[in-house]
């Protein structure tokens, strides 16, 4: 669907670009006939019926069936139309696929800094494939941001003390404006960036060189938080095989564990995250609650550092 006509939606570079663009076309167009006609309706029957001399008794009004059916049931199910259109596009937009390119973002004021899974990190700039699905893990070190691309007709909340999640699947090369859309001080204005959609090709020589943009770290996050795993001793207590005073981690990402509650969680970023700042919160099920706390202790990118290290040591992550 091309926009080409309509100069004031962005251009459209995403999958579902077009699916929102739709729906809101087809919002403004339903409001604005129903807007025109009860107001001409409504001016219509005003001067029609108007009192013309001040002893005139109006005739006796009792009601027409068939017109107030019409007037309840034909918005009714053009409400439940909308909202199943509507619906259908949150579920879309909403439902993370499975598979995708995982990257990392922190907010902080007022910047974004991206890291990509093999290591390169990005300071207000995104480089992602054409025609792949990215899946972006979003945290914030400070305040509440808002992660907007107007050209994918995408935004996710980027909250301080969780992971958030979104995705988008770019359609078009070329670069595109990265905005916050949550105040954040007095600088928030300026916290905007660009994304880069490259070809794959270009995309991997990006990733793998030196001199394109961003800082190659030589390491893989999953490396980078290995290191990290054994500077802060973790290694002492979670072995790679049982008996350690601590769960082990091996094939353990994606799959759920009961907790000393009784209760069951699946372990995901949101859970690996949780369970090194406040280990204490959801203790595995015959484990004591021995692990001290690294809240405060540790940045947020040493924290997807780990996270991808403990992903990385799983089957469940393929």
């Amino acid at each position: 669907m091309s926009n080409e006509w309509y100069a004031l939606l962005p251009e459209q570079a995403s999958t579902f670009a077009w699916q929102v663009d739709a729906l809101y076309i087809l919002l403004t167009v339903l409001s604005v006939f129903f807007t025109v006609a009860v107001v001409a309706i409504l001016l219509y029957f005003c001067i029609k019926y108007r009192r013309r001399s001040a002893d005139e008794r109006p005739a006796p009004i009792h009601g027409n069936i068939t017109l107030e059916l019409a007037w309840s049931i034909i918005p009714t199910f053009m409400a439940i139309g909308v909202f199943a259109l509507g619906a259908n596009l949150f579920f879309t937009i909403y439902h993370t696929p499975a598979d995708g390119i995982d990257i990392y973002v922190v907010g902080k004021q007022w910047m974004w800094k991206i890291q990509h899974p093999e290591g390169k990190r990005e300071i207000n700039t995104l480089h992602v494939p054409v025609n792949q699905t990215i899946r972006l893990t979003l945290t914030s070190e400070d305040v509440i941001h808002s992660f907007f691309v107007p050209a994918f007709r995408t935004k996710k909340d980027v909250v301080p003390g969780r992971y958030n999640t979104m995705w988008f699947e770019p359609t078009k090369v070329g670069e595109y404006h990265l905005f916050c859309a949550e105040y954040c001080g007095t600088q928030h204005a300026g916290m905007i960036g660009k994304v880069i959609v490259m070809e794959p090709e270009d995309y991997q020589r990006w990733l793998s060189s030196t001199s394109a943009g961003g800082e190659a770290t030589g390491q893989s996050m999953a490396q980078l938080g290995e290191q990290q795993f054994q500077q802060l001793g973790c290694i002492t207590c979670h072995k790679m095989e049982p008996g350690g005073r601590g769960p082990i981690l091996t094939d353990t990402f994606g799959k759920p564990v009961e907790l000393t509650s009784g209760e069951k969680v699946t372990v995901d970023e949101a859970y690996v995250r949780e369970s090194i700042l406040t280990p204490g919160t959801k203790v595995v099920k015959g484990f004591q609650p021995i692990m001290p706390a690294f809240q405060g202790q540790v940045s947020e990118e040493t924290l997807t550092q780990l996270v991808e290290y403990v992903k990385s040591l799983s089957a469940a992550k393929k």
